[in-house]
């Protein structure tokens, strides 16, 4: 009897009634809005992506293939744009991990001043991308810049060096900066992990005769190691798809030496006018990032530890 009050209810049509109509009309514009700025310029990019869509032909827009992904993988600036993107995503999250990882850890103690130093950390999250870039432009200038006059007046250079004009410099001075920028978010999430873990588990640690190290080691990492690796994951989304820093100091220069995935493709867009090409670099990043987060998953399979 029950299988078949079940079976004539799934026959019937499906039919928005009553609150589930007052939810789906609150919803829409929210689901309009999404799809209108997210999910059509993302398929519109993947279009553009197979056509030769450039501003110096619009009347001659045709489907082409793979030819802009062939153009940009056979550029000769592509190898190079690869290694940028592997060392600005490897470097800024061992450190920003690194050094939100010990903030996290000091701002769990209780002390004279907590709010404030909390507040000097979290600082720079609150900042846009491209006003860190242009902060840390000045900084690194070889004739006014801060950094410059602080190693000439402690002897560790004789002359200014020009960070940001030299190929060999320019790469470390942008992580430099990103680095700054990113510490504050793993420092959140992080200490937002610390915050939730119960103080017996240490009180327990201790009558086992753990030290502050053996706890660390046995309490808090294994406890907060969801979070960080979620806090990883979109890291490296969002450091991979970041111009603002790169863009507001050197401009992918010099001679293209600190470009990186995403300010290669707003040249393309800005100085070669060429939307397919600069298309097919996005579906590239996309694809990256999505490979990147199916093995990235599977292979950190961890059990729940603490509140996210």
């Amino acid at each position: 009897m029950a299988n078949k009050r079940v079976a004539t209810e799934l026959k019937k049509p499906f039919r928005l009634k009553g609150e589930g109509m007052f939810i789906f009309l609150c919803l829409l514009p929210a689901l309009l809005f999404v799809a209108v700025f997210t999910y059509y310029p993302l398929l519109r990019g993947v279009v553009m992506s197979f056509q030769n869509y450039t501003l110096f032909d619009l009347l001659n827009i045709h489907f082409i293939g793979l030819d802009n992904f062939a153009g940009v993988v056979t550029s000769p600036d592509f190898p190079r744009v690869a290694m940028n993107s592997f060392f600005w995503v490897v470097c800024s999250l061992f450190f920003q991990l690194l050094f939100g990882l010990v903030l996290a850890l000091l701002m769990r103690r209780r002390f004279r001043g907590r709010g404030l130093y909390q507040a000097f950390v979290f600082f720079p999250w609150a900042m846009s991308g491209f006003l860190i870039g242009l902060i840390w432009r000045w900084m690194f200038n070889a004739q006014f810049g801060v950094i410059n006059d602080l190693l000439l007046k402690t002897g560790i250079i004789d002359a200014p060096i020009p960070f940001l004009a030299d190929g060999k410099w320019a790469m470390a001075a942008v992580i430099m900066a990103n680095i700054w920028y990113g510490v504050a978010f793993f420092a959140i999430m992080i200490l937002a992990a610390l915050q939730s873990i119960p103080e017996e588990l240490y009180e327990a640690a201790a009558m086992d005769g753990a030290g502050r190290f053996q706890q660390l080691w046995s309490v808090t990492l294994p406890y907060i190691l969801p979070t960080m690796l979620v806090t990883i994951l979109l890291r490296v989304i969002w450091i991979l798809n970041f111009p603002d820093i790169i863009y507001s100091m050197t401009s992918g220069g010099p001679a293209g030496s600190t470009h990186i995935f995403a300010t290669f493709m707003i040249e393309k867009v800005i100085f070669g006018q060429d939307y397919g090409q600069a298309s097919a670099i996005g579906v590239i990043i996309v694809l990256i990032l999505l490979l990147f987060t199916v093995f990235y998953v599977k292979a950190t399979r961890v059990e729940k530890g603490g509140d996210f």
